[in-house]
């Protein structure tokens, strides 16, 4: 459906999707804010600043995913605009640039705050959902419902936001 093909109810039913998307996307940064200071409570001071270091980037960059699924609904055929404008373009070009500095940064900074074995395994986990949440943006896609995941993403297909910005962009 998001892959170019127009879901059985046009438009109106992928501006539904893409509102589901960002939603979603923006739920999820609430619901790890929230999270983050129980599970932090249980780990000894390190690991809560570990843990930070790990939720960090994934944060921004659920954010900035939820920012783009919910603009992109008014660049869809027949929402008034004819495609991306040229600054979100520029702005997710240089998300897609600042976000492995952003990566590498807060794995540095998780690592030299010295978590016990535990929390370290925890922040790792975490910091790598980051890394996959950048590569299904940015470099390949890897959503996909779980019961076509395995026969689709060996396709490699370009997500959605890149094709926007590249066609923004040309």
């Amino acid at each position: 459906m998001i892959d170019g093909a127009r879901p059985r109810h046009g438009i109106a039913g992928l501006r539904r999707t893409y509102l589901s998307l960002g939603t979603g996307e923006l739920a999820a940064v609430v619901v790890f804010v929230v999270v983050q200071p129980m599970v932090a409570g249980r780990l000894d001071d390190a690991g809560g600043r570990a843990l930070w270091w790990a939720m960090a980037p994934l944060l921004v960059i659920l954010l900035q995913g939820s920012a783009y699924w919910l603009l992109a609904r008014t660049w869809l055929p027949g929402a008034g605009r004819p495609g991306m404008p040229r600054g979100v373009a520029l702005l997710y070009q240089a998300f897609r640039l600042l976000d492995p500095v952003l990566l590498a940064a807060c794995l540095a900074g998780l690592l030299l705050t010295g978590p016990g074995p535990g929390a370290l395994v925890l922040c790792l986990l975490v910091w790598a959902f980051g890394v996959l949440e950048y590569v299904n943006y940015f470099v390949v896609r890897l959503s996909y419902p779980m019961t076509q995941w395995f026969t689709r993403v060996g396709r490699r297909r370009t997500p959605v936001l890149v094709r926007d910005v590249a066609r923004a962009s040309s």
